[in-house]
């Protein structure tokens, strides 16, 4: 490979996790040099979402280890952790779970399901989950704190990088539940747009055990948060035939969650 040929393909990967990155958090546009108007290729551009991942989860680790370095108790710690991980993604995740919940939960045929996940207003469904989810990721944040800054950093960096790997994995195994909307307008994923995410999640969560609560952990981590991933898209393709974006964001909350909740339990 000639030199031009690297520089082409670094500014084509650095490109597309720009795009990513503009796509799955608040930061604007303008300040990573994407056009707003330009909507990326996702059927390539979705390999960087893991490496968004790492971002959120890296300013995610930073918050909870200054809190706790503050003397804060664990829990208040892992709340302004999580507080800082939603306003760098405008809760885009938390949204699609809630609208999932409430679809999949309320709608008694695929059509319903798929007009109540439309509808901005949280129903009941929505908000239990939300707030399960909230709780489920405070408390298990609260209780890696205590193996110390190494093991809850890289527990928290790995979970968001996994999550954003099962977002891509649902959205190139299901077609489109609509024709229009966000994951029907981008294109899905190609198949090795989705081997690379997986790929980059794997290493990286198995680095990060490493480095944290162990190699052994990581393994099951990996392997509970890939059942539950694919669990909820046999769910999609029963309730709607499907995927959407809200799906997409669901995936994601519901990979991070069993993540921890398997690095936490066999720590």
């Amino acid at each position: 490979m000639t030199d031009e040929q690297v520089r082409t393909m670094f500014r084509t990967s650095a490109s597309e996790l720009a795009a990513s990155t503009a796509f799955l958090t608040r930061l604007p546009a303008a300040w990573l040099g994407v056009d707003p108007r330009h909507r990326p290729d996702f059927r390539v551009a979705a390999r960087t979402f893991p490496l968004v991942g790492l971002l959120v989860g890296i300013v995610g680790a930073i918050v909870a280890l200054i809190a706790s370095g503050l003397n804060l108790p664990p829990l208040a710690a892992a709340i302004l952790s999580l507080t800082a991980t939603i306003a760098l993604t405008g809760a885009l995740h938390e949204d699609g779970l809630a609208d999932t919940a409430d679809g999949f939960g309320g709608g008694a045929t695929a059509t319903r399901k798929l007009e109540i996940m439309r509808d901005s207003r949280i129903g009941t469904f929505g908000g239990i989950a939300l707030i399960l989810s909230l709780l489920l990721r405070a408390s298990l944040i609260a209780a890696l704190l205590p193996y110390g800054a190494m093991p809850v950093a890289m527990a928290l960096i790995a979970a968001e990088i996994v999550s954003r790997a099962a977002m891509v994995q649902l959205w190139t195994a299901l077609p489109p539940a609509r024709f229009e909307g966000l994951a029907s307008e981008t294109g899905r994923p190609s198949s090795e747009t989705r081997w690379t995410a997986i790929g980059i999640a794997v290493i990286a969560a198995l680095i990060a055990g490493s480095l944290g609560t162990g190699f052994f952990d990581a393994v099951v981590a990996l392997i509970v948060a890939g059942l539950a991933s694919y669990a909820f898209q046999l769910a999609c393709a029963w309730q709607i035939a499907g995927q959407t974006g809200d799906t997409l964001g669901a995936a994601q909350q519901i990979a991070l969650v069993t993540f921890l909740m398997a690095i936490v339990a066999s720590a």
